[in-house]
């Protein structure tokens, strides 16, 4: 048994303390009191590192002011809403292709079709998720099916709707016959095995998104195959090297945002929260150095004023 001393909780004013204990500069305690109440400390001292003495994590650069602190952690908040957003249209695009697919070459009741899934075991527990997400939904057409057409579960185009993204990843890497995969996959102009791999992806990210946990320069869990061959339009902007960090996601999010809503401003969005960010966010995210002349990029960064671009690293 450990004969360790619990530790003992710190008030607000004495967190403000140890921040400035190690170097941290603080303008105005008023502001800075209020968000560690609605932040937590430990949430925000985890923005510390990039600005941090290089071999010291707890000792501050000189200069550095709570409000770039805040600043680093703002910015991580939108770009979870940022990814979100894309992240939400991916997905009710692929449920939504993917139950037409299946629909329209084995009929209605796909999902039960255990002919159509190469892993038994991941297809029955897939229908148990699926069930249990049907059990959970208010959506009226659920109850519209079971009572009007003594269903146990309604038809694909209508059960899609209740997928999450997990479960929507799981099943698309499933299917066995390779004819639907490929119709699903080319729809994004990828291929199939680079579309498993990026819905495994994206289905993590989402759920990083979904439970506010730090994004912009986190070691990603769970990579993705990157393409090599197509889509022709990105590949000169992918970054191989850094495949653990978010960079290559948004590349990948911005073409599928280019394949569902041609004209979007997402990844206008994108660069202009990056630039007007007052701390140099894009190496930690795993961004090339020249990514500004990347042909993904370049359209994007030529639309902005001059004075919105941050310096380049």
């Amino acid at each position: 048994m450990s004969d360790r001393q619990p530790k003992v909780p710190t008030t607000y004013e004495q967190q403000l303390a140890i921040m400035e204990s190690r170097g941290l500069s603080i303008p105005d305690r008023e502001f800075a009191l209020h968000c560690l109440e609605h932040l937590n400390y430990y949430r925000l001292s985890a923005y510390r590192f990039p600005l941090a003495e290089s071999g010291n994590p707890d000792r501050f650069k000189s200069g550095v002011q709570f409000d770039t602190l805040c600043a680093l952690y703002e910015f991580d908040r939108k770009l979870r809403q940022h990814l979100s957003d894309a992240l939400k249209r991916v997905e009710i695009s692929v449920r939504s292709r993917l139950a037409y697919v299946l629909a329209h070459s084995y009929g209605s009741q796909a999902l039960v079709d255990t002919g159509l899934f190469a892993d038994a075991a991941r297809h029955r527990e897939t229908l148990t998720r699926l069930d249990e997400e049907l059990r959970r939904s208010d959506e009226v057409f659920v109850g519209h099916f079971r009572r009007h057409h003594n269903l146990s579960r309604p038809p694909i185009w209508a059960a899609c709707e209740v997928f999450s993204f997990g479960l929507l990843s799981r099943l698309y890497a499933n299917i066995t016959p390779a004819k639907p995969r490929k119709e699903i996959a080319r729809t994004y102009r990828l291929f199939p095995p680079t579309m498993k791999s990026f819905l495994e992806h994206a289905a993590h990210v989402r759920n990083l998104c979904a439970h506010h946990a730090r994004i912009w320069n986190r070691r990603l869990t769970v990579t993705m195959e990157l393409p090599e061959t197509q889509p022709i339009a990105i590949l000169s902007s992918l970054h191989p090297e850094e495949d653990r960090r978010i960079y290559n996601t948004l590349v990948l999010l911005g073409h599928m945002m280019d394949v569902i809503s041609p004209g979007h401003t997402w990844t206008h969005g994108l660069v202009k929260l990056i630039q007007e960010t007052p701390f140099d966010v894009a190496p930690e995210m795993g961004f090339p150095p020249d990514w500004r002349e990347r042909d993904f990029w370049r359209p994007c960064c030529s639309a902005l004023p001059a004075n919105s671009v941050a310096p380049a690293h």
